[in-house]
């Protein structure tokens, strides 16, 4: 699998690179054609980078404008609860720059999971002009920047060990109980992420260290580690890990 892994010195350090990433990415989009498409992720580590995207130094440097807002995955839970990816993204970032509302793609949570599952499909579809098949490996008809954490399970978006997700070859979005969390999830599938142009992994934390030497440094089991799934077809892949979660890591 190609990728690289960047280590940096400290979580601050890390919010910087991830921020410096998203920028790079959506300037280099937007100069080459017209706009920049990014999935952001759900859980704790992304809230610091939001919240440095949208101080004047980073968000000053983006045509927010041209940036269209998607979600690996979501809740499903209402856009106000407290567990909303959304909400998150929302209250840390989306509600700080001028990005017009129309161009903020959210899962909706509050519907049946399965109900918003093929409708975020539908969504996906029509953003990227792709009514049917697989996503197209092209400029404009996938996403620019995929913006993924890894838990210490391996697990990244909803895609949970030993579930259906992390294996669909089908379809773009789908729905499933995690019973590890006692929640229904929505997440993309390796269908769409592995059409990405850029995913960048940002990992964080002595707690992350042993997971992180298993999915990097050992062998290729998505079904135990679905992190692992995620290798661009067409694309780049970035791991920006801080020197706590990288301890274990081989030959660094």
């Amino acid at each position: 699998m190609h990728h690289t892994v960047e280590v940096v010195a400290d979580r601050r350090a890390l919010m910087e690179g991830g921020a410096a990433a998203f920028v790079a990415a959506a300037r280099a989009a937007i100069g080459a054609h017209g706009r920049f498409v990014t999935a952001l992720s759900g859980g704790s580590t992304p809230r610091a980078l939001f919240e440095l995207l949208a101080t004047e130094r980073f968000a000053s440097s983006v045509d927010w404008g041209r940036i269209l807002v998607c979600w690996g995955d979501e809740r499903a839970v209402p856009p106000d609860a407290e567990a909303s990816n959304y909400r998150m993204a929302r209250e840390a970032l989306l509600d700080h720059v001028p990005i017009p509302p129309s161009q903020v793609h959210r899962v909706r949570g509050e519907e049946p999971p399965l109900v918003a599952a093929a409708a975020y499909e539908q969504t996906l579809r029509t953003l990227f002009a792709t009514p049917v098949g697989p996503p197209r490996p092209v400029t404009g008809a996938r996403f620019d920047l995929v913006l993924l954490g890894m838990g210490d399970n391996g697990h990244t978006a909803s895609l949970f060990p030993g579930l259906h997700a992390v294996r669909e070859a089908e379809r773009w979005v789908v729905a499933e109980s995690v019973a590890e969390v006692a929640m229904w999830r929505i997440t993309l599938t390796p269908v769409v992420l592995n059409a990405a142009a850029e995913v960048v992994f940002l990992v964080s934390g002595a707690d992350k260290a042993a997971m992180l030497h298993r999915v990097l440094d050992g062998p290729i089991r998505p079904d135990e580690f679905p992190a692992q799934i995620v290798a661009p077809h067409h694309g780049r892949l970035r791991w920006l890990v801080d020197a706590e979660a990288a301890a274990l890591l081989e030959g660094r």
